[in-house]
Order: structure tokens, then C-alpha cells, then sequence
């Protein structure tokens, strides 16, 4: 037998006046057989659709630039304590990867074609290809390049707000990988350096 508490949130069943109702299934049909050759963009979609799309090839070429640095990285670092090093860069070589691979499918999801074309990467990238001269120059040019990221991402996800909750909650998710990217560098860093950057 099912039983139910007395006390109930009353608040859930009163509609709040400032928030437009849903659609009933019928409207909701209706709307959906409307400009069907638009696919996952709705009438309900808030954003501009060809500016998100020029923003996420920005965002598409900064992945692809960080794909780029950390395996050349991950090949190139030589040292006596490289090895953990070249490890710790080749794992974040395959995070920036996934990065890179669901940008592409949002912006495809949108309508958009992703740009993968290497002429003009540098130029779309929010963050450059540093090599480096040496191993800690490695670390230092990649804690820049997720500093970069990372402040990036913070702007965008500011920007489409609840315009574009599935490109923002993506975002999200992106820039708590680079927050840890960021950390990781910067702990390598300091265990390069023998000193602390950040103040304690």
C-alpha cells in the first residue's frame, strides 16, 4: 500500500506568473514538423545561431592547436624526469582530443560545417603553438596556453548563458578539464622549479 506524508511543497503546484507556460503535446508537434530542414534548431532556441557557430570554430581551433602542442610535447620532452612529464602531456593530448571532437559535433549539430582546415589555425586559435626549448619551457608555454582556456571559456559561458544551455553546459564541462590542465602545469611547474608561483 502506498503511503504519502502529509507535508507537501504547495509552491510546486501554483504556476509562476513571470515564467511562459510549456506547450501542450499538440503545439509541441506542431512547431516540430516546422522548418524541419533546421534539425536540433528549434523556434525555442534563443541564440544567434551563425555567431555561435563562429564562435564555437574559434573555440574548435584553440582544441585542436592544444591537441597539437601537447603530443608534439609528449614526443619531444627529454630529460632525466621526463618520462612522468611526457605521460602527464600525452593524457591531456587525448582529453583535448574529445574536446575537440564534441565542439565539432555541436557545431554540426547546429547546422554548421566544423573547420578543421590547418590554414589559418593559428589565426582562429585563441591559444598558440609554443614548442618550447626545453622541458620546463614545455610546461610554462602549456599552463599559458590553459590559462588562456580557461579565461576564454569563463567569457563564453557568460555569453550564452541561457541563450544556449547546451553549448554553455558543454563549455562547462570543457572548462573544468582545463581548470585541472591548468592545475596539473602548474604543479609541474613548481616541482620543475623548485619554487612556488603561486602566492601561499
Amino acid at each position: 500500500m502506498l503511503t504519502f506524508s502529509k507535508q507537501r511543497d504547495c509552491s510546486m503546484t501554483i504556476p509562476d506568473p513571470q515564467k511562459p507556460f510549456l506547450s501542450d503535446v499538440k503545439a509541441l508537434r506542431e512547431m516540430a514538423r516546422q522548418h524541419i530542414s533546421e534539425g536540433a534548431v528549434t523556434a525555442a532556441y534563443r541564440g544567434d545561431v551563425n555567431q555561435t557557430i563562429d564562435i564555437l570554430q574559434t573555440v574548435l581551433a584553440t582544441e585542436i592547436v592544444c591537441v597539437l602542442r601537447y603530443t608534439m610535447h609528449s614526443i619531444a620532452a627529454t630529460g632525466i624526469s621526463s618520462e612522468g612529464v611526457k605521460a602527464e602531456f600525452a593524457e591531456h593530448a587525448r582529453e583535448e582530443q574529445e574536446h575537440m571532437n564534441a565542439v565539432a559535433e555541436r557545431i554540426n549539430q547546429l547546422g554548421g560545417k566544423p573547420n578543421f582546415n590547418p590554414e589559418g589555425l593559428a589565426t582562429r586559435s585563441a591559444s598558440q603553438y609554443v614548442e618550447g626549448d626545453n622541458l620546463v619551457d614545455m610546461i610554462r608555454e602549456n599552463l599559458v596556453a590553459e590559462r588562456i582556456a580557461v579565461e576564454h571559456y569563463r567569457e563564453l559561458i557568460r555569453y550564452f548563458g541561457d541563450d544556449d544551455t547546451t553549448t554553455r553546459v558543454m563549455l562547462e564541462g570543457i572548462l573544468g578539464v582545463e581548470e585541472e590542465h591548468a592545475n596539473d602545469m602548474h604543479d609541474l611547474l613548481v616541482a620543475h622549479e623548485g619554487k612556488p608561483m603561486l602566492p601561499g
